[in-house]
């Protein structure tokens, strides 16, 4: 009998450790466990546009050189590269126009999914310009206003003759935001809601790069041009462009059909929520990075004007701005991103 509970005594206890260690194991610790959950690639989101792609550069070296991550860019159009955000298969989107798709931004953030972090600028513009040429004229360059009374959006019912599409000669043209872009919507729905598409065609020119060249050819015949735009961008700091005048802002105007004036945008950082546990030191450089319209428009001029790519801009922005971005990280970080470029 002795020897019988002396067996039972080793077996009991050989089942206790056991259980407690099955449930150790289950149980989160401060130890390697925790450690694993670091991520080793920061992954930043393209949704196709030349600043974000600039601001994606700018951050990618800080958290290389001055954090140690791998960097990776996923490109993608705005509603692929936003559910892959929302999904976790993005890390960080440097660049958020979230009044573009402010429904989706809004549900994200309260269902935890992603959390806003900074805002990068907010002195922006985005509608409908044309060169100001087409308005005042160009005496050095012998070109006569085209549309003296064009002031607003509206005026543009009184010139479709002016901004004649080549593929319809019965209307004018309008170019547009490509489609993949969300305020491409935005923009065909202002133009039928303001009886627009009577007289004008709008058109998709396919890619931000098409939507620029058509811009700069016309600027460089000294032809008339009208369509969507923003700010920043290098054509908007190299060449005299005029944003047509809209409705002045109203929520409830916009909500009715986009029947007034685009406002100023709060352009966001923002990262994916699990970011915060597996990469908190990226998110509090993040959580400090805010330039403005003017420095990133000096940026994408500095690509046009020496044939760069966004790296170059990068490095030499990190060059010229040390005052701006130095006060982003700790000491330590920013020696490492000197070091290195």
């Amino acid at each position: 009998m002795k020897g019988f509970k002396k067996n039972n005594l080793i077996f009991l206890s050989l089942m206790v450790l056991t259980i407690i260690s099955l449930v150790a194991c289950g149980q989160p610790t401060d130890g390697p466990g925790k450690e694993d959950a670091k991520k080793d690639t920061i992954i930043f989101a393209d949704p196709g546009w030349d600043s974000v792609a600039f601001h994606n550069s700018v951050a990618s070296i800080i958290v290389k050189e001055g954090f140690g991550y791998d960097v990776e860019v996923i490109p993608g159009t705005t509603a692929a590269t936003l559910l892959g955000f929302r999904q976790g298969e993005i890390d960080v989107y440097m660049e958020i126009w979230q009044d573009n798709f402010i429904e989706q931004y809004t549900e994200a953030i309260e269902n935890n999914e992603i959390v806003e972090l900074a805002t990068n600028f907010d002195d922006n513009s985005q509608g409908l310009y044309v060169p100001t040429y087409v308005i005042q004229g160009d005496k050095e360059r012998g070109i006569e206003p085209m549309a003296p009374d064009l002031k607003t959006v509206q005026d543009l019912k009184k010139y479709p003759e002016i901004f004649k599409d080549p593929e319809d000669n019965a209307k004018g043209r309008i170019y547009g935001a490509p489609s993949t872009w969300s305020v491409s919507g935005i923009l065909t729905t202002k133009v039928e809601n303001y009886g627009l598409n009577e007289m004008y065609n709008v058109f998709d020119p396919g890619s931000d790069t098409a939507l620029a060249t058509s811009l700069v050819s016309a600027i460089e015949k000294g032809e008339p041009w009208v369509g969507y735009y923003w700010d920043p961008t290098w054509i908007t700091g190299k060449y005299d462009l005029t944003l047509l005048e809209d409705v002045p802002y109203d929520e409830e105007k916009w909500e009715d059909g986009y029947r007034c004036e685009f406002k100023p945008v709060n352009v966001t950082v923002a990262a994916h929520n699990e970011l915060l546990n597996t990469a908190p030191d990226v998110v509090e450089f993040l959580k400090n990075y805010t330039t403005s319209s003017a420095l990133t428009a000096n940026a994408l001029a500095y690509i046009e004007e020496n044939d760069v790519d966004a790296d170059a801009a990068a490095k030499w922005f990190l060059k010229e701005h040390e005052d701006l971005w130095t006060k982003w990280v700790s000491e330590e970080v920013a020696q490492k991103i000197k070091d290195s470029i």
